[in-house]
């Protein structure tokens, strides 16, 4: 993919995602798109788009939320503004946390994720978010404010370049964000970087089951709805033992054909993507 083209993702995904942060939480309402979407910017060639969870949906955020696996406790415990609507499953629980741990939330949004998994890792852990998205780092951190959390803080930068240091995090979670990367095998070879030897990965994403059609894959909003940048699970395999991961497991939620297929309606994105749980974890060097 050219430099040119890119850009031109990362600056469709940074703008749509700003009008996220700026409109609040994701509120939809029966036969109303939300505020952050509507049915002619999912279908545009170009210019902003819909994120993940957003379209003609009779669900409110936190029936979303409830859909991808949070519970009623879940949604309860964190900050208002801080539930978006948006991901494609639950990577908390799926990276069974410890007291102690340090994490980083690749594309932090509002947060979200990060303070449930700073109940997980406790006073004696570390929660780093990371998101390009200015108004989104501004958004989580005002949450954080009101939670008067001071083991949680956000950093804004690209997830392809992590602002994090050297073999320093004990896990890396993501929930249906490195799809939008237009570079995603850079992804997991920073991320690779940034994890302690046995370190892991806890990641949900969408993935391609069937190769996308181009057009798909060309229209810059569907990219953005999470929809158009789905790698093929073997091609993500590849890409995480490219970046030195073992132990990689890629578990694939057939249950969310029926929910993706409303992110972009009239595309039928639920024939070719289906919400996953990667796991991935970096080896301990060999001293043999």
């Amino acid at each position: 993919m050219k430099t040119n083209d890119k850009e031109k993702i990362r600056q469709a995904v940074r703008e749509s995602y700003g009008k996220v942060a700026c409109a609040g939480a994701v509120t939809l309402q029966p036969n109303q798109p939300a505020a952050c979407c509507s049915p002619a910017d999912i279908s545009a060639e170009t210019g902003p788009a819909a994120p993940c969870g957003c379209g003609e949906l009779d669900l409110t955020p936190e029936q979303m939320s409830a859909a991808m696996g949070y519970t009623k406790e879940n949604l309860a415990g964190v900050p208002e503004g801080a539930n978006l609507g948006l991901g494609c499953g639950n990577p908390v629980v799926l990276a069974s946390l410890k007291p102690g741990e340090t994490v980083v939330d690749l594309g932090s949004g509002g947060g979200f994720d990060c303070f449930l998994a700073s109940e997980k890792v406790g006073a004696t852990g570390k929660i780093i978010g990371v998101d390009m998205t200015p108004e989104m780092i501004t958004k989580a951190r005002n949450n954080a404010e009101k939670m008067g959390t001071d083991t949680v803080e956000f950093r804004l930068g690209e997830i392809e370049h992590l602002p994090v240091a050297d073999n320093s995090a004990d896990v890396i979670m993501s929930n249906c964000v490195i799809n939008l990367s237009p570079d995603k095998q850079q992804v997991y070879s920073d991320a690779f970087r940034v994890l302690k030897p046995g370190g892991r990965l806890a990641i949900s994403d969408v993935v391609a089951t069937a190769p996308l059609p181009e057009e798909m894959q060309k229209n810059l909003a569907l990219v953005s709805a999470c929809v158009g940048g789905a790698a093929t699970i073997d091609n993500t395999k590849e890409m995480l033992k490219n970046a030195g991961f073992e132990n990689i497991k890629i578990e694939p939620k057939d249950e969310s054909r029926d929910l993706i297929s409303m992110w972009a309606p009239g595309h039928n994105a639920g024939d070719f993507i289906v919400s996953a749980y990667i796991e991935a974890q970096k080896p301990f060097p060999d001293i043999s």
